[in-house]
């Protein structure tokens, strides 16, 4: 086929652009399905356990990833200011992950452990209490809100079938686990979470 046919012939343009498109992903993405660094998890790192596994689902829901990723870049700028660069072992559990690079806010990749409970506690309650430039909208709600235990212990057992090794006990013990704590202790449990794995330096 002469390329005068292939480049006046929408049809077969568009049919042949896709088979390249294809091949080139195929090429990329394979690879990686059977990289060892891609899918086991680093030293220490398990399944958010259940308090922090609701968190991690409000910070979804409440769409935090917008402003915020979780991916440090290999650049020197980046782990001067947020430590080591993020690797894909410390993501293996996560579902969806929050890698990206759209910073309205700083990267929480290393944010565990450097703030107090209480700081993030007034800070997501209203943020210009600790930060009086901040952008970010409060989030008094979630010190009102109950965490679903059903919901938990729901996302556990499919998280469990896609392979995630929670045991039947982790999730019957679930409810127990969330009993009396609100939507914002299981977001601050989340946030004190991330990058406790990471490696250092």
């Amino acid at each position: 086929m002469s390329h005068e046919k292939i480049e006046t012939n929408i049809g077969w343009m568009a049919l042949l652009i896709a088979v390249v498109i294809s091949f080139g992903g195929l090429a990329e993405i394979v690879p990686l399905m059977y990289q060892a660094e891609t899918v086991k998890p680093l030293p220490g790192v398990k399944p958010y356990p259940a308090l922090q596994l609701a968190g991690r689902d409000i910070y979804i829901r409440e769409g935090c990833y917008n402003c915020h990723s979780q991916m440090v870049r290999t650049l020197r700028h980046e782990t001067e200011r947020y430590g080591h660069y993020s690797l894909a072992g410390e993501s293996v559990y996560d579902r969806p992950f929050q890698w990206g690079s759209k910073r309205t806010g700083p990267d929480l990749a290393r944010i565990g452990g450097r703030y107090s409970d209480d700081w993030h506690r007034v800070h997501l309650i209203n943020p210009r209490d600790v930060v009086p430039v901040s952008n970010m909208p409060g989030y008094p709600f979630l010190a009102e809100a109950a965490v679903n235990p059903v919901a938990v212990a729901r996302n556990m057992r499919a998280l469990q079938t896609l392979g995630d090794p929670y045991t039947d006990e982790e999730i019957e013990n679930s409810a127990a686990d969330v009993a009396g704590k609100t939507e914002l202790d299981a977001l601050i449990a989340y946030l004190q979470a991330l990058g406790k794995n990471a490696p250092k330096g």
